[in-house]
Formats: C-alpha cells, structure tokens, sequence
C-alpha cells in the first residue's frame, strides 16, 4: 500500500518553540506542561489534516558525542529547568498516544531526523518524508522532492531546489557551508571571514572542502578577499574538518525495521483532548 507522506518532527525544537510562544500552564501537581500540551495540539492537527505516519525525535539529554569533539558544543547549560522537566514528559505522552517517539542519548534528535529520513526514503511505498524543522543543519537530508524540510510555524517548504536557493549551495555541501559558516545555534563559529555569500559562491564550486584548490585565482571571488580565505582555510583546515565532522547528521542509526511501524492509531480520547497531560 502506498504511503503518501511520513512526517518526521523535530521534538526538540518544538518544545522550544511552544515554551516562549504560550502562557504558563500547570497541571493538577503544579508541573508547568504548556509546552507539552502545545507539542500535542500542534500533532493533533497535523493528524487531523491527514497524516498518517509520524515520528517524533527528542534531546532526551541535550549532550551528545559531539559534545567530546568540541568542547563549546552545545549543551544543556541555561536551559530554563522548567523547560528541560517537559522532555520526559513529552515523550510519555507521545508513547502514550501511539506516537512513535524517539528519545535520543548518545545521538541527537537531529540525528535520528536524518536517519529516519534516509529509511523511509527507502521504502518504495513512500512517496514523500517530511522533515519538520527549521534548523539549517537538516538541509543536507533533502534529496529532490522527495525527502523535503518543513518548517511548520512559517508553513515554508524546501525541496532540493529550494535548499540551493536559500543557501546557494545543494544539501550534500550543507555540512561543508556550515564548517565555514559556523552554526551558534550548535556552538561551533566556522572560520574567520568566511561569510554565506563568499562560501556559498565557494563551494557552489568545488562542493565539498577538501575539493577547495590551495590557489584561489578560480575561486570567482575578489582577489584581496579570496587571498585572506585561501590563508584562513590553509591555517585552519583541520579545524573545518572537525566543524565538517560536528555538522554531519549520522544516518546509521537503526529506529526501525519497517516504515509501517510509523503509523499513527491515535486514540479517539488523545485527538479530542484540549488539555492533555
């Protein structure tokens, strides 16, 4: 049986997205739980357009093994505790309500994004896999119009032809763009003067960093400019590699067997629910 669409939703990013957008909410133990019930009324309608198949990633703890790579990584440290208590209980909710949720530990939800993605992207049966997030660094899962990112709050689609508009680059350079770029959001700055636009044109070019010539009379930048990045890149190579190596989302995770394992049979009680947990 053909399956239309399977949504993969970046839990993580979710919750940080209803945790500053709603008002505080506690349940009947005083736990606040705003941004929970929010995640779930946002999965209640994605069903109610029609979804089918959904996966819900999460940061069950926000370190990973990239943590070991780069000591500025990114990590729990000021993370409101309110916010942070609303993972677990997230997950609970999802299992609950027979979402298939996936509580990353050594790997991070945007690694299991990737992973999933690359899965049923396998499947013949699957026409589409939607990957719901906005974060750049999930660009490089797109593959034509067939694997696509989502970002729901703005209701914006990017297939592949999207990604190289937006960031002038194809998915597969994503990891090397952001290895120059930098990517504050995950804790790694890039390389001294390398811009979106000079790396963009770049690697528009030669696509991956290891492609980039030492001599940058091609590098269809300006003289003066390309001689400054041509002596960043040589004085910092290996720490672009390294950057390359933190921006790369792992796709050998195994999370299932058989995309059939994704569909959802919500309960009648969860999809009529207003104010759950």
């Amino acid at each position: 049986m053909e399956i239309r669409n399977v949504h993969l939703i970046d839990g993580t990013y979710e919750l940080f997205r209803h945790y500053y957008a709603l008002p505080s909410a506690v349940d009947a133990n005083g736990t606040e739980v705003a941004a929970v019930r929010g995640v779930l009324a946002s999965i209640r309608g994605l069903l109610g357009e029609g979804a089918t198949h959904i996966a819900v990633a999460t940061d069950h703890v926000i370190e990973s093994f990239r943590n070991a790579l780069w000591p500025g990584y990114k990590n729990g440290e000021g993370i409101d505790p309110k916010l942070l208590a609303q993972f677990p209980l997230l997950e609970q909710e999802l299992d609950a309500a027979g979402i298939v949720v996936w509580p990353m530990i050594e790997f991070e939800a945007d690694d299991a994004l990737a992973a999933g993605a690359a899965a049923a992207a396998a499947d013949p049966r699957v026409e589409r896999v939607i990957v719901c997030t906005p974060d750049k660094d999930l660009a490089q899962c797109v593959r034509g119009a067939r694997i696509v990112q989502l970002n729901r709050r703005t209701r914006t689609l990017f297939d592949e032809a999207g990604i190289v508009a937006k960031f002038g680059v194809a998915p597969a350079s994503i990891p090397d763009y952001l290895a120059l770029v930098g990517d504050a959001a995950d804790g790694f700055p890039g390389l001294p003067g390398w811009g979106a636009k000079s790396t963009a044109t770049v690697l528009a070019r030669y696509r991956h960093l290891e492609a980039i010539p030492p001599d940058p009379s091609d590098w269809n930048l300006p003289v003066a400019q390309s001689v400054k990045l041509a002596e960043v890149l040589r004085r910092d190579r290996e720490r672009a590699f390294l950057f390359r190596d933190l921006a790369t989302l792992r796709t050998d995770i195994d999370l299932f067997d058989d995309v059939d394992r994704l569909r959802v049979r919500p309960s009648a009680r969860f999809m009529a629910a207003t104010e759950s947990p």
